[in-house]
């Protein structure tokens, strides 16, 4: 079957879950990057009193010192690129275009958990495997029946269905 996909635009209620996702998200990065730029400057000035533990000659070299803060802070500075563009880029592109993208999927499997008392129907979709749905809808819908689900179109997170 063929993948129907289309944009709409973002209701009040997506564009204030992007937001509040976006400033969520920025935050933890900026932590993450705060506390890893320490240990930047931490870990090498560890080592070195580790040398002069161990008695090595001229453990608190400048040069030893600034090449291991320079090594750890590019790591750190690549690292929190690649997790600000894989994440908290595509959520503020969302946020940008304004849109969601709705696809049309078919039910591949359904699932009732008695441990937490909820119903999942499974998706031959790309973007979404499986998603909790209501007793309600798990009874009328059986496997084969079309679903519409909804999500940022950048950032995958997920709305709902229809």
């Amino acid at each position: 079957m063929e993948l129907v996909r289309y944009l709409e635009p973002l209701s009040d209620e997506e564009r204030s879950f992007l937001k509040k996702k976006e400033t969520r998200d920025r935050r933890q990065l900026y932590r993450s990057v705060q506390l890893l730029l320490l240990i930047c400057f931490a870990l090498p000035f560890a080592m070195a009193w580790g040398k002069a533990i161990a008695g090595k000659p001229n453990p608190f070299s400048y040069v030893n010192y600034f090449t291991g803060v320079a090594i750890l802070g590019s790591l750190t500075i690549i690292g929190a690129f690649i997790a600000w563009r894989n994440n908290l880029h595509r959520i503020q592109l969302d946020l940008q275009k304004g849109t969601k993208t709705v696809e049309r999927a078919i039910i591949i499997g359904k699932r009732f958990m008695p441990q937490t008392n909820t119903c999942y129907f499974f998706l031959d979709s790309p973007t979404k495997l499986s998603i909790e749905v209501s007793q309600q809808h798990f009874d009328q819908l059986n496997v084969g029946d079309e679903v519409n689900i909804e999500y940022s179109t950048y950032g995958k997170a997920y709305f709902g269905y229809f």
